[in-house]
C-alpha cells in the first residue's frame, strides 16, 4: 500500500482491553494510573467521533479457570467508560496482537484505513504486540502515551517497574513502530490536520550518543 504517513491519514481508533481487571482487579495498572489513562481513553473516543475517526474496541477473553480476563466474570467485562460509548467495530481476541485470529485487518482494508491510533492496555504487551504487527502490514500506527499504562514485572531476567516499563517501550517505539504522543496532542491533531512527529532508528540513536557525550 502507499506510504500513509505523507498523505492525509485516513485513522481509525483502537481501543485496546481497557477492562475491569486493569482498573484495580488482578492485573492492576500502575504507572501511568488507571485512573487518570481511562479517562484519556474516554476523550480520545469522544474525539474520533466528533471528527468522523472510526472506532474500534478489543476485547482480551481467557478460559473461565484463567486469573485474569475468564470468561463471564467482571474483570473481563469492558471498564464502563468505554462500554457506554459507542463505537463501530468490536473485536474479541486470545492473543496479545488485535489482529492474530480476527477480523480487524479485514475491516480496516474494507473502510480504506491507513493509520491506526492505539489506547488501552498494555503498553508493553498488547498495545506493543498490535502495533508491531500493524507496521508488519503496511499501516501507519500513532500511540497515545497517556490513555495506556503498565504494571511492574519481576522474573528470572531481573525487575522493572511499571515506569520503566512504559518509558521504555514509548522510546523505542517512537523511534520505529509509531508516532508517540499525548491525547491531547492527537486531538489537536485532528482538529488541524498536521501530522504527528516521527523518528527513525538512526537519529534516535544518534540524540543518545550526543546526549551521552555531552
Amino acid at each position: 500500500m502507499s506510504d500513509p504517513v505523507k498523505t492525509a491519514p485516513r485513522r481509525a481508533l483502537i481501543v485496546v482491553d481497557v477492562q475491569n481487571d486493569y482498573d484495580g482487579g488482578n492485573l492492576a495498572i500502575k504507572h501511568p494510573p488507571f485512573r487518570d489513562s481511562v479517562v484519556n481513553v474516554a476523550q480520545a473516543m469522544d474525539a474520533a467521533a466528533a471528527a468522523g475517526v472510526k472506532v474500534v474496541v478489543i476485547k482480551q477473553l481467557a478460559p473461565e479457570t484463567s486469573p485474569v480476563f475468564a470468561k463471564g466474570s467482571h474483570g473481563a467485562e469492558l471498564h464502563p467508560e468505554i462500554a457506554r460509548r459507542s463505537r463501530d467495530h468490536y473485536v474479541e481476541k486470545t492473543m496479545p496482537s488485535a489482529f492474530t485470529g480476527t477480523d480487524l485487518e479485514d475491516w480496516l482494508r474494507a473502510n480504506a484505513i491507513d493509520t491506526i491510533t492505539v489506547v488501552g492496555y498494555m503498553t508493553h504487551n498488547c498495545d506493543l504486540s498490535t502495533i508491531i504487527h500493524a507496521v508488519h502490514m503496511g499501516f501507519a500506527v500513532e500511540f497515545l502515551s497517556d490513555a495506556t499504562g503498565s504494571l511492574p514485572y519481576a522474573n528470572s531476567a531481573g525487575y522493572a517497574s511499571a515506569e520503566e516499563i512504559h518509558r521504555v517501550v514509548t522510546i523505542i517505539l517512537q523511534s520505529r513502530f509509531a508516532a508517540v504522543l499525548k491525547t491531547g496532542e492527537w486531538i489537536e491533531c485532528l482538529k488541524t490536520g498536521v501530522l504527528p512527529e516521527r523518528d527513525t532508528i538512526y537519529t534516535s540513536n544518534q540524540r543518545a550518543l550526543a546526549r551521552s557525550a555531552a
